[in-house]
This record gives C-alpha cells, structure tokens and sequence, in this order.
C-alpha cells in the first residue's frame, strides 16, 4: 500500500510554481530585452550603497566570476551599467548603474508587479496574506541559517 507523500507532494507543488514563475518573468521581460539573469544583476546593484566589485555581484547573485561578467558584458553593451576604477585601488574594477540602468529599473518593477498579478490572481487578499506569512517564515529560517549578503 502506498502512503501519500505530503512532503513530497509539496516539494513537486513548489517546483511547478517555481518553473511558472521563470516562464511568467520571462515573457514579462521580454518588451524590456533583458534576460531574468540581467534583471537580477541589476535588482541587486540597486541595492548596493556603492559599486560593488565583479567577486562581490558573484558571492551576492551565488555565481561564478565569470557568469557575472558575461551578464555585466551584455548590461554594458546594452548601456545600463558602467564599469569604473576603484577610486582607492586602480587594480580594481566597480559596476554602476547607468541613468538607462536606473530607468530600466523602473520598467522591472512594473514588469514584476504584473508578473505578480498574473501568479496571484486566483488569489483573494485573505489567501495573499497567509501566502506571505508562509514564504516570511520560510524566508527567515533561510537568512538565519545563511546569513543576510549585502554588498
């Protein structure tokens, strides 16, 4: 006789949502002509107080060096970021944002308030918030466990 897995039910619930998520972002992405990748890079040095440098965008993004400067590559060809000298060591190379970074920005945050939408329309508010309460609590056990990474 087999015993129902909720555990294992759960586990396959999230990675369904987590792969209608990636499709949702992307098509939401697309007007905008950056990948889901690009758009975090830029997401996470909107959050950075100065211009972090290539090996801190990787620790933070959890990438290889190389996978950040194939992404910096594409966002500075495209013009939204810049790389500049360090102003203390000339050896070392910072990413900042460009004012079409900074405007981009703005389009991301109005493509993933409608990628919200479209994953939590069969929502009601009662059932966003207890959604919310749920991935908080889950989302403090991570940080606790891994610590909070800040550029």
């Amino acid at each position: 006789m087999n015993t129902p897995d909720p555990d294992g039910l759960l586990a396959e619930q999230l990675l369904r949502l987590t792969r209608r998520l990636q499709r949702i972002q992307k098509r939401h992405l697309v007007p905008i002509g950056i990948t889901p990748a690009q758009s975090r890079l830029l997401r996470t040095l909107a959050h950075c107080e100065t211009p972090p440098r290539m090996a801190d965008l990787a620790d933070r993004l959890e990438v290889v060096p190389r996978a950040v400067t194939t992404l910096v590559d594409a966002l500075e060809a495209g013009d939204l970021v810049r790389r500049v000298p360090d102003p203390t060591n000339r050896r070392v190379i910072r990413i900042q944002l460009t004012d079409a970074g900074l405007k981009t920005l703005g389009e991301l945050r109005g493509a993933r308030r409608a990628a919200a939408e479209d994953i939590l329309a069969p929502l009601d508010t009662e059932q966003r918030a207890q959604l919310g309460g749920l991935l908080n609590a889950l989302f403090d056990v991570r940080d606790a466990q891994e610590g909070h990474r800040r550029c």
